[in-house]
């Protein structure tokens, strides 16, 4: 066959599908030019569905399932969620309360009475308010790297290691990975089965989610067809490489035993069935969703008065309430996210960790009849920090301060001594970053008063100068 003549084909036709639904919605032609110019652009790699009230209205994939190969990425593609895992294992803690086997309340000693926390309860896992030592943080010092730490593991190195808890159980929000790891050894300890074949029972073969499962790559050293291999970018070699192949990502092998807090993979498609079945309370009563998988337990963020629920995120913006979670692996990045108002759902995977976070902003505006700016090619003009010198000063946007200092060839935004940007001008007036991600700042003159924006994933926003 002539794959050469097919391609345009296929092209054409898809074309002809996305012209026949923007003809009904206008948002959907915006959503893909957006996203083909993030392609082009920022090199967004990645699978993107959008669904209203449960019925898909956009839905396309971008890039490659593998770098090294070319193998182009389609709508079956399997991803590592990461973090969105957690919802999962929250789910069957719940399941496991339905059946009469454990409760939210129950202490974690109960089940792991060699551990040296004590006021810690199942609630407090769920919720990321217990204070728990990192496991990542525990692991790369005390474990043998040239073998793969088990959930068994990381128990028996808390028990022996001791690390001290961070604040008292439930006074506190701390994001724990070690928390939900813990969730799913205890649900192994009660059920009897593995964390993959309980998941596999009693929520991804009831909900006929045929693509998605419980997957450690390297531990079981077997191969999943159309699989969504996660590339990180090399600097030095300037392309696209398998974090395993990088020494300052050696933990994704150590590391790939440890399940509840991630390795739950799945396609966009799955995941909206899983979507729709939250929705509808399926596997769980409307009850037990709204008390415990909804309600805002703990606050997890002041500045966007985000609370933590059972495994997922719960705020309200600007478009109304929103349930959502992201999840970040080296080569991942993911997003779940719905607004309940208006029946909105926008699931992204990317496996090239593009910054999803930002794809999902940018698609929120629009879906929602805003306006974005769209990604453009911007080039570098040679660098003159007089002339920029004007940037230099503090900053607030919303509740976060950072600073813009001019350097020797390029202008630094420091938020804090551990997270900073360079950015590069592209004009005497606009500043932008070059790493693949879509992230400038503008000044315009109104009169004689300088007025500062920052456009993020095509979403403008003006911002105050704090100092003199």
């Amino acid at each position: 066959m002539n794959y050469s003549i097919l391609k345009p084909i296929v092209l054409s036709l898809f074309a002809i599908v996305l012209l026949s639904c923007s003809n009904s919605d206008p948002r959907i032609q915006l959503v893909d030019q957006f996203l083909h110019a993030e392609e082009e652009f920022y090199q967004f790699n990645g699978n993107v569905l959008v669904a209203e009230k449960g019925k898909i209205i956009y839905q396309h994939s971008f890039g490659y399932a593998n770098f090294d190969t070319r193998a182009p990425l389609n709508d079956s593609s399997v991803f590592e969620l990461a973090s969105v895992s957690k919802q999962f294992t929250a789910t069957a803690i719940l399941l496991l309360q339905k059946d009469g086997k454990l409760s939210v309340g129950d202490s974690l000693r109960y089940f792991f009475p060699e551990l040296p926390y004590h006021g810690i309860t199942i609630h407090h896992l769920l919720t990321h308010t217990s204070g728990l030592p990192d496991y990542e943080e525990l692991i790369p010092y005390h474990w043998d790297h040239k073998k793969i730490a088990f959930n068994k593991d990381m128990v028996a190195l808390l028990a022996s290691q001791k690390p001290a808890i961070y604040f008292k159980p439930g006074t506190r929000w701390q994001y724990s990975n070690t928390g939900f790891a813990l969730l799913a050894s205890i649900v192994e300890k009660v059920s009897g089965k593995s964390y993959n074949d309980f998941l596999l029972e009693r929520i991804f073969q009831p909900l006929r989610m045929t693509h998605t499962r419980v997957y450690n790559s390297r531990r079981r050293g077997e191969v999943i067809p159309n699989y969504a291999y996660g590339f990180v970018w090399s600097d030095s070699l300037s392309r696209f490489m398998l974090p395993d192949s990088l020494k300052s990502f050696s933990y994704v092998y150590y590391m790939d035993g440890i399940v509840g807090d991630g390795t739950v993979n799945s396609t966009a498609g799955d995941l909206l069935k899983w979507d729709r079945a939250w929705r509808n309370a399926t596997l769980l009563d409307t009850g037990t969703i709204n008390s415990q998988l909804q309600y805002p337990h703990a606050l997890a963020d002041t500045a966007s008065n985000m609370y933590y629920g059972y495994g997922v995120m719960v705020s309200k913006d600007t478009f109304g309430s929103l349930i959502q979670h992201s999840g970040g692996w080296p080569g991942y990045s993911t997003q779940l996210a719905r607004y309940t108002d208006d029946d909105l759902t926008i699931i992204i995977l990317s496996n090239n960790q593009s910054v999803s976070s930002g794809i999902l902003l940018g698609l929120s505006h629009i879906l929602h009849g805003r306006q974005v700016q769209m990604p453009a090619q911007l080039k570098v003009i040679p660098y003159d920090s007089t002339s920029l010198k004007h940037f230099s000063g503090s900053y607030k946007l919303r509740s976060t301060k950072f600073k813009l200092k001019t350097g020797p060839d390029h202008i630094q935004q420091v938020i804090n001594p551990w997270v900073s940007r360079k950015l590069y001008p592209a004009s005497a007036d606009k500043l932008f970053a070059i790493d693949r991600i879509d992230f400038q700042i503008e000044r315009v003159k109104v009169g004689e008063k300088d007025r500062y924006y920052r456009v993020f994933y095509g979403v403008r926003e003006e911002f105050d100068r704090t100092d003199p």
